[in-house]
């Protein structure tokens, strides 16, 4: 795990452990929390337009701030149980997405990668 996830966890891990929370944090408990945290952040633009989404007040900012730290940590968290490098599976999935959606084939396109497969 490279450095600041390294950092990152570790903190998780003692944050867990003073509180005798590592019984809860199973991998599947974790990827629950997660869902829930993704909501969260979700709720946060639940009704804005797509221009008020992109000119948030500071108090909206906070909050969607604080929902993003919070679905980071899970994830952190849950790769740390899975010993899963979160930057290696990152770099990755971008090398993979990137031949799932070459440039010169999608520019412009929302579309999901099976509409560009012969």
């Amino acid at each position: 795990m490279s450095d600041p996830f390294k950092q990152l966890h570790d903190a998780m891990d003692q944050f867990a452990t003073e509180r005798d929370w590592d019984q809860f944090h199973s991998p599947k408990n974790l990827s629950m929390a997660l869902t829930v945290e993704a909501a969260e952040l979700q709720e946060c633009f639940q009704w804005l337009t797509e221009a008020q989404s992109k000119e948030l007040d500071e108090q909206q900012l906070a909050a969607v701030r604080d929902e993003i730290a919070d679905v980071q940590l899970y994830l952190i968290r849950l790769a740390g149980k899975l010993n899963v490098d979160i930057e290696a599976a990152c770099r990755a999935k971008m090398e993979r997405n990137a031949e799932k959606y070459p440039a010169e084939q999608v520019r412009g396109s929302a579309k999901k990668y099976t509409h560009y497969q012969d």
